[in-house]
C-alpha cells in the first residue's frame, strides 16, 4: 500500500511521524514524506531506508505580520494546487498528516481525491492548522485521551492512540525513581526564563538543600546558573543540552519543565512525576499540563502564580516525602504503544 506522511514545521510533529514512517515500512508498505524546508535535513536524516521524500512551500501563519500571513498562505495555496496535480498522476491510497501548516497542501489534495485521510493531533487542545483541516479528514488521533476544539459537528471519528516517542523513552518505561532527592529543570531546547529565575531562588531557601540538580538552560545563562548554585552550596549540573533526556528523566524523582506535548508524554512513558509551567501564551501547554496533573502525577501551575515562595514549599513538602514522588511516578505512568496504534488504524 502506498502511504503518503505529511509533517513539518517541528519536530514536535515530525518525530512522531517518523516512528510511524518506520513502522509503516517494516510492514511492507510504500511511504512518502512530505516536509517543508524548515525541517527537510531532520526528515531527511531520520526517513526509515526505503521512504521517498517531497517537499512542500509552508510556514506558520499564527503570530505574523499581515504581509507575512498573506505569503504564508500564498505558499500553502500553491503547495496544495501542486500536490493536487501530482495525485492524479500518483494517488497514494492513504494520507496521514501531523499536523502544522506544512500539513495542509497534502489534506486538501487528498480531499480533491477522495483519499481515506487521518490526522494526528500532539496536544490536549486542537491546533489551528488541525481545526481547519477537520472538514477534510476521516479519523482524527488524538495524544491525550480528551482533545478541547474539535469543531462541533466533525463527521470525522476519533481515536485515542497516544503519542509516539522514541524508543529509548519505551525501553525505560515504568522505572521506579531513584529515591536519591534528584531534580530535573529543563525548558526545552532553548531554555525557560521564568525556571531560571525561580527554580534555584526556591533551592536555595529550602532549609533541607540535600537536593541533587540537572538544570538544562540556555547557553548565555549556565555560567550565572553555575555561580549562583555553587554560592548557595547546591549540588547542581547546569547544562546547555541533554543528549540522553530519557536517561536523564529515568534518573530524576521529580521534572520541572514546560508543558509541551512531547514532554508530558515523554513522562508519562516513563512514569514520573512533574510541575508543570506552561508557556502563558500557549494554550495547547495549558491543556497537556492539566491533563497531566488529572492523572494525579503532578502540578499544572500558572507561570504567573509559579513564584520561588510556593516553589520552596512544593519542594520542600515533596521531598520529605519520598512515598508521595514514587506515588506521583506511578500515577503518571501510561503505556505507551502509539506507533502500532496508529499503523492499525491506517491500514486496517
Amino acid at each position: 500500500m502506498k502511504i503518503w506522511i505529511a509533517t513539518g514545521g517541528t519536530g514536535g510533529h515530525v518525530f512522531p511521524a517518523l516512528s510511524v514512517a518506520t513502522e509503516l515500512v517494516a510492514r511492507g508498505h510504500r511511504v512518502i514524506i512530505s516536509t517543508d524546508g524548515r525541517v527537510k535535513k531532520m526528515v531527511r536524516d531520520g526517513a526509515p531506508a526505503g521512504a521517498k521524500l517531497a517537499c512542500v512551500w509552508a510556514s506558520g501563519v499564527g503570530a505574523k505580520s499581515r504581509l507575512h500571513q498573506i505569503i504564508a498562505l500564498s505558499q500553502i495555496a500553491l503547495s496544495a494546487a501542486a500536490l493536487t496535480l501530482r495525485f492524479a498522476f500518483s494517488r497514494p491510497a492513504r494520507l496521514v498528516a501531523f499536523g502544522g501548516y506544512a500539513s495542509v497542501p497534502a489534506v486538501f489534495a487528498a480531499h480533491v481525491w477522495h483519499i481515506p485521510t487521518f490526522l494526528h493531533e500532539q496536544n490536549a487542545a486542537i491546533g489551528r492548522a488541525n481545526k481547519f483541516t477537520m472538514r477534510w479528514v476521516k479519523t482524527l488521533m488524538t495524544s491525550f485521551p480528551t482533545v478541547s476544539g474539535i469543531p462541533a459537528g466533525t463527521s470525522a471519528r476519533v481515536v485515542y492512540t497516544g503519542l509516539p516517542v522514541r524508543r529509548e523513552f519505551l525501553a525505560l518505561a515504568g522505572s521506579p525513581i531513584p529515591k536519591q532527592g534528584k531534580l530535573l529543570v529543563t525548558g526545552g531546547s532553548l531554555g525557560a526564563q521564568i525556571l531560571d529565575d525561580v527554580v534555584p531562588v526556591a533551592i536555595a531557601a529550602m532549609k533541607n538543600k540535600k537536593i541533587f540538580v540537572t538544570h538544562q538552560t540556555r547557553p548565555e545563562n549556565v555560567a550565572r546558573l553555575q555561580k549562583f548554585y555553587a554560592e548557595n552550596k547546591i549540588h547542581a549540573n547546569v547544562l546547555s543540552f541533554i543528549h540522553d533526556m530519557a536517561a536523564t528523566i529515568a534518573d530524576a524523582d521529580l521534572v520541572i519543565g514546560r508543558s509541551g506535548a512531547s514532554t508530558v508524554i515523554e513522562l508519562e512513558t516513563i512514569g514520573r512525576g512533574a510541575i508543570f509551567v506552561p508557556l502563558g501564551i500557549n494554550p495547547d501547554q495549558a491543556a497537556n499540563a492539566a491533563s497531566f496533573a488529572r492523572l494525579g502525577g503532578g502540578f499544572a501551575i500558572e507561570q504567573s502564580k509559579f513564584t520561588a515562595r510556593w516553589l520552596t514549599a512544593t519542594l520542600t513538602e515533596l521531598f520529605d516525602n519520598p512515598s508521595r514522588l514514587a506515588k506521583m511516578a506511578q500515577k503518571s505512568c501510561v503505556p505507551n504503544n502509539a506507533v502500532n496504534l496508529i499503523a492499525d488504524e491506517i491500514t486496517k
